[in-house]
């Protein structure tokens, strides 16, 4: 069945297919960037006469003892608004009962800067705090009477908000200006500690709300725009960044430590493949090692024409997420247990209907991978493909 169910997912990029779609502009989805520069694949610096990612040996034998061990996430993620609306959460919940699901993401920073949890002091005191979620008790309340495994997800380095109010928190030019990115949006330094201490008040305070796992987006430095203008209160190289990521998760884990929560990363789809940190601070086995698990932003939309060899990625998920993941295990070793890829449910120039998710899922299945995140920034999810008899049918003959 799983053999059938394939060749029928692979349709979706046969060119009679194909033809009834647009071509893909490959720009960034709604509110999740795409890299700022082209990273060639191993394929081909390999074809470059440059070497490929070093591999780690790990049987797949132990690979499925390790998955098995852990719990198993089948996600959304959803924005603060439509998870803080009673209403909409009814109507959300309703719609999960009868489906695959067991977990929910939700927003409680973004990437504007507001921090939409009441009860910590420091958002209230620089303006950030936004009243999407007035309570968040009954929220994880209605949730966790669910049966869902829940997660915030925090936004860590961009903010509009606090680099205006606190200069000497943000990334600055040369002159002493803020430094911006093409849009204008504004980083704070990832460097500085009072920073680490003002997202982990907002940890903090949703650990204490209840939340399984606190999930770090944005853990990287900036991209988009002239980054050699990019001015820290550290030296600043491939080297220090890494291993100040890195540092941040450790500082993040002792700070959190007495909650008993869980801890992630949210990475680039690319980092799973490419041999270097992409220029900002995102190497996928370093973050690994500090983080229970890792959520690399698999989104075919966002990979440029002829990464995998692929002329037009975001026509081609299976193949986007079946080549990414293969080349993390490689990457990872043993701790490619801890990867819940993000997959997308969304249409940016290519249409994207449950032919597609499930494309996504099964590439996800048979690289060992039963845990993975949905995202679609309206909460506009493909139920179709999300049904038990729609899981078992394609993806998981053997879901209960």
């Amino acid at each position: 069945m799983l053999h059938t169910a394939l060749f029928l997912l692979l349709a979706c990029s046969d060119p009679s297919f194909a033809a009834r779609h647009k071509a893909a502009r490959h720009r960034a989805a709604p509110r999740r960037e795409a890299a700022a520069v082209r990273v060639s694949t191993g394929a081909e610096k390999a074809a470059a006469g440059r070497p490929e990612p070093a591999r780690v040996a790990v049987s797949t034998t132990e690979l499925k003892g390790l998955i098995s061990a852990e719990r198993q996430v089948r996600g959304i993620h959803l924005t603060c608004w439509g998870a803080g609306s009673a209403k909409t959460r009814r109507e959300l919940l309703k719609k999960i009962s009868g489906s695959v699901i067991n977990a929910v993401v939700v927003a409680i920073k973004e990437t504007d800067g507001k921090v939409y949890i009441p009860g910590v002091e420091q958002a209230s005191r620089y303006g950030a705090h936004e009243n999407a979620i007035p309570d968040p008790e009954a929220m994880l309340k209605d949730f966790k009477g669910a049966g869902l495994y829940t997660i915030a997800r925090i936004v860590v380095f961009k903010d509009k908000i606090l680099p205006k109010a606190r200069k000497d928190l943000a990334v600055r030019t040369p002159s002493g200006d803020l430094w911006r990115s093409r849009n204008g949006a504004t980083w704070l330094d990832p460097y500085n500690r009072e920073v680490w201490d003002y997202t982990l008040d907002i940890a903090e305070r949703a650990a204490r709300l209840g939340f399984d796992e606190i999930q770090f987006d944005y853990i990287r430095y900036p991209s988009e725009g002239d980054t050699s203008l990019c001015r820290y209160s550290k030296p600043h190289n491939r080297q220090t960044a890494t291993r100040n990521l890195g540092e941040f998760l450790e500082y993040a884990r002792k700070r959190l430590s007495p909650y008993k929560v869980k801890i992630s990363a949210d990475v680039f789809g690319l980092t799973t493949t490419v041999k270097n940190d992409m220029g900002i601070g995102q190497d996928i086995a370093t973050l690994a090692s500090g983080a229970d698990y890792v959520y690399p932003m698999m989104y075919p939309s966002h990979y440029y024409s002829g990464e995998y060899n692929l002329k037009n990625p975001n026509s081609q998920p299976f193949k986007v997420i079946d080549r990414g993941l293969k080349d993390a295990m490689g990457k990872l070793g043993p701790n490619y247990a801890k990867l819940r890829p993000y997959l997308q449910d969304f249409s940016l120039g290519w249409h994207y209907g449950p032919h597609e998710v499930r494309a996504q899922l099964l590439a996800a299945r048979l690289n060992l991978l039963d845990s993975w995140v949905l995202w679609n920034a309206g909460n506009k999810y493909t139920w179709a493909a999300l049904t038990p008899q729609s899981y078992r049918a394609f993806v998981d003959p053997y879901y209960k």
